[in-house]
């Protein structure tokens, strides 16, 4: 019979990730999010259609949230593969996990949303958020390999190769307009 106070190895294991998730996991998916939101910005940055930034914002964060809920869930699967399968609140806690990929791509949102209230125009909306998310990679890149242990030139090569991702999207968005 098991005891009252038996507790489930997975739901430890959830737990303890969640409170002692490595800045790592934290930094991959900020860094995944920057990239998803550049790309985004870009793909729906076309020059002959009508600028619609609101439904531009809309599709960015519930592309983001898509990403991150089946970054969640391929960890649930990855897990329930190597225990009993039962569903539990951990594996909750492991989608919910992925909030940094979703609040990565807020800024790129709401310079969006700054072209609805007027503030800006689409193209310079566009660029800032390009722009802004390139130099995001540069200082995530630079921070996740400084807390990997690297020195400071190691560091800011990674967040240099990092940042290329961005520079690679821009010059897309150039090339494809």
């Amino acid at each position: 019979m098991p005891r009252a106070n038996h507790v489930r190895p997975e739901s430890v294991a959830s737990r303890w990730i969640l409170r002692h998730r490595p800045p790592e996991q934290s930094l991959f998916s900020a860094i995944y999010g920057l990239v998803l939101a550049s790309a985004l910005v870009a793909a729906l940055d076309v020059t002959d259609e009508n600028a619609d930034p609101g439904q531009d914002a809309l599709w960015v964060l519930l592309t983001a949230l898509a990403a991150a809920a089946a970054h969640g869930y391929a960890h649930v699967i990855a897990q329930r593969a190597s225990s009993d399968g039962a569903a539990t609140m951990s594996r909750l806690r492991l989608v919910l996990a992925e909030w940094p990929l979703v609040a990565a791509v807020l800024p790129t949102v709401g310079i969006l949303l700054a072209v609805v209230a007027g503030w800006w125009s689409e193209a310079t909306a566009v660029d800032t958020a390009l722009l802004l998310n390139t130099v995001a990679l540069f200082g995530w890149g630079t921070w996740a390999a400084r807390i990997a242990g690297y020195g400071w030139p190691s560091s800011c090569r990674a967040g240099s190769l990092d940042m290329l991702i961005g520079l690679m999207i821009i010059i897309a968005d150039v090339l494809i307009d």
